[in-house]
């Protein structure tokens, strides 16, 4: 009873618009004050300290600088050019394009909201030039972004690693194969769109100007080789991996002749900023957390449902319900940091693999995404492309759909990301 008034109290401060992690760490504050009275706030401030002190979660910033780097080095422009070389002459091949490149982006950046921010203001204009409409270009630069949060390295991942005790290399690598699959199932929808609504052909195929593009990209085409490789590598750490991002990015950058300072200076402030807001988040979460652990809150509610249904495929149906639910209030940070812990000892309960679990809940976050009211990254998307979110969000539900599929998929049919793990690590 207890738990329901204080999640009850969360939202009502949240609905009120003060800051999800002011209305966590009051509303554990005065939780913890109605159960244990004023002796339970002497180690506050070492419940947060110890909270917000985890060594992955330096990763975030690291991640959001490089991808900054990139977009100001001339880096994700080659990529563009390179993919415009290469699928130019499919009709709807600018639509592909902004698939692939977002689905690149990704391997260095982690976050959608980036990847929109940085690529859509290049590519969004280009395709409304080339007679594409601005819904669809928003859309389709939209749900690629939050699709390819799925994609190694990827802040969302590497928050639930932390809130779960789980290992993140494991975690990047199930989420290959559904992020590959979904990548190509939304280049069939583009092009089903294309064909349908005649959208142009970019140019003709020239074997000359891919291997010129090609040649002008190659040193960007090292970064993920280099990231990643060393990650599952075992080489670095995911942390350690980030670091690496910043470097090669900066290396790269300066080599083009295009590193502009004061945008690196920007991107640093930037993703100091972003770095606060989620570190704040999760000291305030530590608070939540310890008077749920105290109360027994998670072992409650495991028991409770484990008494309704031990089969974890109708366990795994609620939580995506859940899930879903949350992501179209909560941003995907709060969403984890607020329910995985919570969740967890269900989890471990009826025998469902955390990495496992790692990737649908990443995928239910990814469909919130891009859900009013809050759907952070759609919003994004709207903003740079100037276009009317509802408009926007018509277009949008198909490519939702093509998320939710590999949603069923990755829930359903677990092999679909455990087996490059099964592969590596049994």
């Amino acid at each position: 009873m207890n738990a329901a008034i204080l999640f009850i109290g969360v939202f009502a401060l949240v609905l009120l618009n003060v800051p999800i992690a002011i209305a966590l760490g009051v509303a554990a504050v005065l939780a913890m004050l109605a159960v244990g009275g004023t002796d339970s706030l002497l180690n506050l401030p070492i419940i947060m300290f110890n909270g917000a002190t985890s060594f992955p979660l330096i990763a975030i910033p690291l991640f959001i600088l490089a991808g900054s780097i990139m977009n100001t080095g001339g880096i994700s422009r080659r990529l563009i050019d390179f993919a415009s070389a290469l699928l130019g002459f499919i009709r709807g091949g600018l639509a592909m394009v902004n698939i692939g490149t977002s689905l690149f982006f990704a391997e260095i950046s982690g976050s959608a909201v980036a990847d929109v921010a940085a690529l859509g203001s290049i590519l969004m204009p280009a395709m409304k030039k080339k007679g594409y409409p601005a819904p669809f270009a928003a859309a389709i630069t939209s749900s690629s972004a939050s699709l390819a949060i799925i994609i190694p390295p990827s802040i969302p991942m590497i928050l639930y690693a932390a809130m779960s005790d789980t290992s993140v290399v494991r975690i990047f690598v199930a989420g290959i194969i559904p992020g590959l699959l979904g990548g190509l199932l939304m280049m069939a929808l583009a092009y089903w769109f294309a064909r349908r609504y005649q959208y142009p052909v970019e140019e003709t195929f020239q074997l000359r100007r891919v291997w010129k593009t090609f040649k002008d990209a190659s040193l960007a085409f090292l970064l993920p080789l280099i990231i990643l490789g060393g990650i599952f590598g075992g080489l670095v750490t995911a942390t350690e991996g980030a670091g690496l991002a910043v470097l090669a990015a900066i290396v790269i950058s300066a080599y083009y002749g295009e590193l502009n300072w004061k945008h690196l200076s920007d991107a640093m402030v930037e993703g100091s900023v972003q770095t606060a807001v989620v570190m704040l988040l999760v000291a305030a979460s530590a608070l939540l957390g310890h008077y749920l652990t105290e109360s027994q809150v998670p072992q409650t509610l495991a028991a409770a449902i484990s008494s309704f249904t031990q089969n974890k495929y109708a366990v795994l149906a609620i939580l995506n319900v859940f899930f879903l639910l949350i992501g179209l209030f909560l941003h995907s940070a709060a969403a984890i940091i607020l329910v995985v812990p919570i969740v967890m000892p269900l989890v471990h309960l009826v025998g469902i693999d955390p990495v496992h679990f790692g990737l649908v809940v990443t995928l239910n976050l990814a469909i919130g995404q891009q859900t009013p009211p809050v759907a952070s990254v759609l919003m994004t998307a709207c903003s740079v492309a100037k276009a009317d979110i509802w408009e926007v969000t018509k277009v949008n539900v198909w490519f939702i759909g093509v998320l939710f599929a590999v949603l069923m998929l990755v829930t359903y049919v677990p092999a679909i990301p455990m087996s490059l793990v099964n592969l590596f690590y049994n």
